[in-house]
């Protein structure tokens, strides 16, 4: 069920600027808004993707040697 969220103490200039992008775009600002914040959420945060990134690292190599030089050497046929 959607909510409804409330930022106060926005900076004029701020709400100036997303009018701007919002009306660029032919949308009212809380859709714009809405907008922005799926495709913010819809991404890992900073935090979320190093720890993604450091497991992967150390979990090790998932392509060996060997299957690389096999697929360049397909290519080169």
């Amino acid at each position: 069920m959607p909510v409804q969220i409330t930022i106060r103490g926005v900076p004029d200039e701020v709400r100036d600027e997303l009018a701007a992008r919002a009306a660029r775009q032919g949308q009212s600002m809380q859709r714009y808004l809405r907008g922005e914040l799926e495709r913010i959420a819809s991404k890992p945060d900073t935090e979320a993707w190093l720890a993604d990134a450091r497991a992967l690292r150390a979990a090790g190599p998932t392509v060996t040697t060997e299957q690389i030089l096999r697929h360049r050497h397909a290519d080169l046929r």
